[in-house]
């Protein structure tokens, strides 16, 4: 059955077949399929004219003789799109030119291009009988001249090679023809696939940019929020903090708006953007001054190796202590004594703990904070693990591999 769509006349499906038309629209065969059949016919058609004389007796010459050279010729026209029935038909017309006493005419050998053309559409299941059928007939109707000695064994094995020659090519065409569907098709696939790939990449981008849109914004408005606050409880009492306060909002604002821009500006196809550096590793100590200018009663330690991380690992290391220390600012409530965050690096791995002593309900069930933190983690191979204290408190505890996967 044909493969492709990609020819110039419409396609009908049926077991063994296929009637597409042998040349691609756009090529100069193609575009012209009718005008040189209608020249092929022609040729052949006027060519055989005097030359019937020799084969058809008489008698016979100027109605019969005529209407074989007719049967067998103008049928051809369709041939693109009935190549059975025409086949069909040119040799229905052979067999009853030889029924009827005419020798074999240069007409003749149109049955040998419908037998291609059939063959060039046609799986093995119609084009190998068909070639038979056209073998048996020439032997049958060059038995007579055999005899008479107009033809010798040799030119009629040239006869028989010729027709399964046309054929055999049919055959090669048609196999080729649908060859080269099938790589334009793999082709369109790749082009699917990379579509496809290039879609998924952008949907984990906006994804990425989403959790980090979060961890910036949950972690800036919960140190803006307990600023403010106390900026506001100590406007009358103590103005002097109420405007260092005031300025830790500005600073914390300004930040979180530097960061949310060099994120989004991953959105904007303008080359000329201006990318400001994500945080990691080392603004680690930044995080943590932030989060004790709020109150938190922090402890850091960095313990082990002080080497630089790949960015991408760096800027999870920095987001999952954010989000732990937003996290504890939301949900540990006003018990707090003791937060504490160790972070210890080896060549192989870093361990992060961010442990807490506060007693907020329901913590380990904490939505969306929990499941970015878990989701980014396992991106960079790693491991999360959260759950409460004993006796009072909750803990992150995140480990990294570092490696050529990290």
């Amino acid at each position: 059955m044909e493969i492709g769509r990609s020819f110039s006349e419409p396609r009908h499906e049926q077991r063994g077949h296929s009637t597409s038309t042998p040349a691609p629209v756009g090529s100069w065969p193609g575009r012209h399929a009718l005008f040189i059949d209608v020249l092929v016919i022609a040729a052949i058609f006027l060519y055989n004219l005097p030359i019937q004389f020799s084969s058809v007796p008489g008698h016979l010459w100027i109605g019969t003789g005529l209407v074989f050279s007719v049967g067998l010729c103008a049928p051809y026209l369709l041939r693109r799109r009935h190549p059975l029935p025409i086949f069909l038909t040119i040799f229905a017309v052979t067999v009853v030119q030889s029924a009827s006493g005419i020798g074999p005419l240069v007409a003749d050998v149109m049955l040998v291009l419908a037998l291609y053309n059939l063959s060039s559409r046609y799986r093995w299941v119609v084009s190998v009988p068909a070639t038979l059928a056209v073998v048996l007939l020439t032997l049958s109707a060059t038995s007579g001249l055999r005899q008479a000695g107009y033809l010798n064994l040799g030119e009629i094995g040239v006869l028989i090679v010729l027709v399964m020659w046309a054929g055999t090519w049919g055959a090669l065409v048609r196999i080729r023809r649908a060859h080269l569907e099938s790589l334009r098709e793999q082709t369109r696939q790749l082009a699917r696939e990379a579509e496809t790939q290039k879609q998924i990449a952008a949907a984990e981008e906006r994804a990425r940019i989403a959790r980090e849109i979060h961890d910036v914004v949950s972690h800036s408005l919960s140190v803006v929020t307990v600023l403010a606050d106390g900026a506001a409880s100590t406007t009358e009492s103590n103005p002097a903090q109420a405007k260092r306060a005031m300025e830790d909002v500005r600073d914390t604002g300004r930040s979180a708006m530097t960061e949310m821009r060099s994120m989004l500006d991953v959105l904007r196809s303008d080359d000329q953007a201006k990318h400001a550096p994500l945080p990691g590793i080392e603004q680690l100590d930044q995080l943590i001054n932030e989060s004790r200018a709020v109150g938190l009663p922090l402890n850091f330690e960095h313990r082990g190796k002080h080497d630089s991380l790949p960015e991408g690992l760096s800027l999870t290391v920095y987001r999952t202590v954010q989000e732990a220390l937003t996290n504890i600012r939301k949900h540990a409530g006003t018990s707090v004594q003791k937060v504490r965050v160790v972070l210890e690096q080896t060549d192989t791995t870093i361990d992060i703990r961010i442990g807490d002593d506060g007693r907020g309900p329901n913590r380990d069930r904490g939505g969306h904070g929990l499941t970015g933190m878990r989701e980014r983690v396992s991106a960079y191979g790693g491991i999360l693990e959260t759950g409460p204290l004993d006796p009072n408190g909750f803990e992150v505890h995140a480990r990294f591999p570092i490696g050529e996967d990290s």
